[in-house]
């Protein structure tokens, strides 16, 4: 005979179930009771399951049981008792399955995490303000060129006498300040190096506005020739040169072999890569001549200025356009057609880096969605497997809102541990990507951390994404029917809903994984097609390396041309070179675009003169880069002025008529000296790979006062083999000769596609894990629903049915939400095709092969994922699911 328990096993159960003080599923539940009351296993499964229907019937009277209970919860307000106390049973939920945890932190934490790290990236870039004083007043300026002179370009250099003009009349200005890039020589210990600087003229320390770490920044009457020889450092070069050395004011250091006094040193946060001009190293006075300033119509400078307080971009844009008209009136000839335009520092930093950074944006945030899905689909499963637990706590009082409340504490308890999993692995992702973010050239990358605004960020995602993940398991949790829960098995409608939810899950899950596959195919399409875009030149095999020669030891053209002359002899005997010749700037790297006027038009202005890029080679350039000769005669070394023409330039210039032997004019060199045409040569693309060709001209003379060079090498051997070769070479004829750049022609081109690269690479990493992603919520779905149906499978096995007809029945359920997940991503790329079309080349933003190639690639992941469960199911045994019926 069975013992009867005692009189107190109620309230036992009631303090187990109702006060919440266990945290068990049914089975630990029973077990629990047992060891209390002191009773068989059996007898406590029986008055369990006794007490659990009295309690359907009569909750008033456990109500009242419940009240007598001496409770642990803290005093004060019930509603913040009641959250503790869900807290605290969370937490013992959650310990006690660590596999189901770790696996929801594992998926959130991917999710926040990478979403956290793009978001430091746009903060960084576009929203955190730039690291100075008063920064929504620092605009550039620059002009606007003549429409029909220069088509498609919006901005342009500012000549040097239009400058002081504006400064002198515009009013709504603080202060306006002009500076360039100039280059220098260093010698140390008979080792030569470039160092870049930035000559600046009179105020632009005061508009940046930061005080130097050491010393003082350059005075206005240190802004004119002679009085020029003083440097301000940048931290790193007086860190890396003086070893950071707190005496370094007052030294003097020699640059291109004039001696400098060194005045000040900026502290480390100050950086010209904020004004879009990284490796500066120090900065020198622009000094300026009087003949410099007057110069109109040589657009070679740049503009930087602080708005006066309550100015705006409109009325400072308004007032120096009104100051262009006054100037292209007082001077037609060079300012016909020219305008200025005032734009926020802030958006020329950004720059073409908005819509990128957007799109990868919009993609993590569908990793995220997709992982919200995921997790989603997790807990649904675990909420159904405590679907008779959350009954009876249903019976003892609890209500919906109590229920779902207790569903979705949880839920959020693991947002915020996988928000802070993905806060670190944000955090490492950053550290170990910086050089790459450099390399990609992501503006400011040198800044962006972990700070305020993304630690917020990072929390109100962690808890925008638990109430994602959680709203529909804890919304059908407090949902359940109690009778239909408690029935043994747990086949009705709610299993029914279930299923459809999580269905509906998949689908969310599928379609935005075509998304994400769609963006990265399209971005992969475009780097081939880049790689493969026919340049008009032939990079392979090609060698390249830059030179500057210091003015104060090559000051005249014949020294200049002599060292070209001689370094290319010398580079051309060395084995394995097959030809060489030197050019101004590298195609893929941009240049020179000025007016040229044909010989007998000299009167016109320069708005109605037509513009081209102009470079400057030496003979054997054409040879080395294999650009097609048309007509004509390459340049060659007895020359005394001659130029060759690209077909479009022929077409644009001459029409029909037949250029070779006419005489054309570059004004902005010169208005005097006139250059022979001797050839035509093909077209070849000038700058990035997506861009069209241009009119081109190439100008060899023996008047060359080019100092800086590069040096074109085709080689018959790996050209990195004789890179070291061609530097000996070159530094016998002057070993205080800095050799920069040594890189193979490949290596520059690869430069230009930094951007679609890194776009490539991040949007192929979201899409793998959204893949992944997918792949595992098909297989738990699956999983779940053959277990939920295992009655079923094996009735239709113990009728006949073959192990065939099983797989192709679990298949079916799986593919059924692919599909369907597949059709509403190809609608979803279809409304994105205009937003991926701007970022992409060669391909359409819809392309139908790519969309075809996703589709299959998913519908293969979903296949794969239906395997396991199919091969389950058909091994499902009739006897053994039918005996526990």
């Amino acid at each position: 005979m069975t013992p009867r328990p005692p009189r107190f096993a109620s309230w036992l159960l009631t303090r187990v179930l109702a006060d919440e003080w266990a945290d068990f599923v049914i089975g630990d539940m029973e077990e629990e009771f047992a060891r209390r009351a002191r009773i068989s296993p059996a007898s406590a499964r029986a008055w369990f399951w006794r007490a659990s229907i009295r309690c359907l019937f009569a909750p008033p009277s456990l109500g009242r049981h419940t009240e007598q209970l001496p409770s642990s919860a803290p005093a004060g307000d019930p509603a913040v008792r009641t959250l503790l106390s869900d807290l605290a049973y969370s937490l013992r939920v959650l310990r006690r399955a660590p596999s189901f945890s770790l696996a929801v932190i594992a998926v959130l934490a991917l999710g926040i995490g990478a979403n956290t790290a793009i978001f430091s990236i746009v903060n960084t870039v576009l929203l955190r303000p730039l690291p100075y004083t008063e920064p929504e007043r620092l605009v550039r300026i620059y002009h606007t060129p003549p429409a029909a002179t220069f088509p498609g370009l919006k901005t342009f250099p500012v000549s040097p006498a239009n400058f002081y003009d504006w400064k002198r009349e515009a009013t709504r200005f603080e202060n306006m300040s002009i500076y360039r890039m100039r280059p220098f020589t260093m010698s140390d210990g008979g080792r030569a190096d470039s160092v870049m600087g930035g000559a600046v003229g009179d105020g632009f320390f005061d508009i940046v506005g930061m005080p130097p770490a050491l010393g003082r920044t350059l005075r206005a009457d240190e802004d004119v020739p002679g009085r020029d020889r003083v440097v301000v450092l940048s931290d790193g070069f007086w860190r890396t040169r003086f070893a950071a050395d707190r005496d370094v004011v007052g030294k003097t250091v020699t640059l291109s072999d004039e001696a400098y006094t060194i005045v000040g040193v900026m502290p480390l946060r100050f950086s010209l890569k904020a004004w879009g001009i990284g490796g500066v190293e120090l900065w020198v006075p622009l000094a300026y001549s009087d003949k410099t300033r007057a110069v109109r119509d040589n657009h070679n400078a740049q503009v930087v200025a602080r708005l006066k307080r309550g100015v705006d971009i409109a009325a400072a844009n308004a007032e120096l356009s009104a100051v262009s008209k006054r100037l292209e009136t007082a001077y037609p000839q060079e300012n016909a057609g020219w305008g200025a335009v005032v734009i926020p520092l802030q958006e020329v930093l950004v720059g073409d880096a908005r819509t990128p950074l957007l799109i990868l944006l919009a993609a993590v945030g569908l990793v995220l969605l997709i992982a919200c899905a995921n997790v989603g689909n997790l807990l649904f499963a675990r909420a159904l497997g405590r679907r008779k637990e959350l009954a009876i706590r249903a019976a003892l009082g609890a209500g919906r809102g109590r229920v779902f409340q207790q569903i979705l504490v949880e839920t959020l308890l693991l947002a915020c541990a996988g928000g802070a999993a993905g806060l670190l692995l944000a955090r490492v992702t950053l550290q170990a990507g910086a050089s790459i973010l450099a390399a990609n050239q992501v503006p400011r990358a040198d800044e962006i951390a972990i700070d305020g605004s993304v630690l917020l960020f990072a929390l109100a995602l962690s808890l925008l994404t638990g109430m994602l993940a959680g709203a529909v398991p804890a919304f059908r949790a407090g949902r359940a029917d109690l009778n239909e829960s408690l029935k043994e098995g747990g086949r009705g409608d709610a299993a029914l809903v279930a299923v459809r939810t999580r269905r509906l899950l998949i689908v969310c899950e599928v379609a935005l994984s075509v998304v994400l596959l769609m963006g990265a195919g399209l971005m992969m399409r475009t780097l081939n097609a880049l790689h493969s875009v026919d340049a008009g030149y032939d990079p392979t095999s090609v060698l390249t390396m830059t030179t500057q020669l210091p003015a104060r030891r090559y000051s005249t053209p014949s020294q200049i041309s002599a060292y070209y002359r001689t370094a290319l002899d010398k580079v051309r005997a060395l084995p394995g070179v097959e030809s060489a010749g030197a050019i101004d700037d590298l195609p893929a790297q941009g240049g020179s675009i000025q007016p040229v006027v044909l010989e007998g038009h000299a009167e016109l202005l320069p708005r109605d003169q037509p513009t081209v890029e102009v470079r400057k080679i030496t003979p054997g350039y054409l040879k080395t880069m294999r650009i097609p000769l048309l007509r004509g005669r390459d340049v060659a070394d007895n020359d005394i002025d001659a130029m060759l023409v690209s077909r479009s330039a022929a077409k644009l210039l001459w029409g029909d008529r037949d250029p070779i032997g006419t005489r054309v004019t570059l004004p902005l060199e010169s208005k005097t000296q006139q250059h022979t045409i001797v050839g035509i040569v093909g077209d070849i693309k000038q700058g990035e790979l997506s861009a069209g060709t241009e009119p081109s001209v190439y100008q060899f003379t023996q008047e060359n006062s080019w100092s800086g060079m590069n040096f074109a090498i085709r080689t018959a051997v790996p050209p990195l083999s004789i890179a070291a070769s061609a530097v000996a070479a070159l530094r016998s004829i002057d070993a205080e000769q800095p050799i920069e750049q040594v890189r193979t022609m490949q290596a520059v081109l690869d430069e230009t596609l930094t951007s679609q690269r890194f776009s490539a690479l991040l949007l192929g990493v979201f899409a793998a894990v959204a893949l992944v992603l997918a792949s595992v919520g098909i297989f738990s779905v699956l999983s779940y629903i053959v277990r939920g149906r295992s009655r079923e499978i094996g009735i239709r096995t113990a009728l006949g049915a073959s192990a065939a007809d099983v797989v192709r029945l679990v298949i079916a359920e799986g593919m059924m939400p692919a599909v369907a997940g597949i059709i509403a991503g190809a609608i979803g790329v279809l409304a994105s095709a205009k937003l991926l079309q701007k970022v992409v080349y060669g391909v359409s933003g819809s392309d139908p092969l790519t969309l075809a190639a996703v589709s299959i690639t998913l519908a293969l992941v979903a296949l794969a994922a239906s395997l396991v469960p199919a091969y389950r199911a058909c091994r499902v045994d009739p006897l053994t699911v039918l005996r526990a019926e």
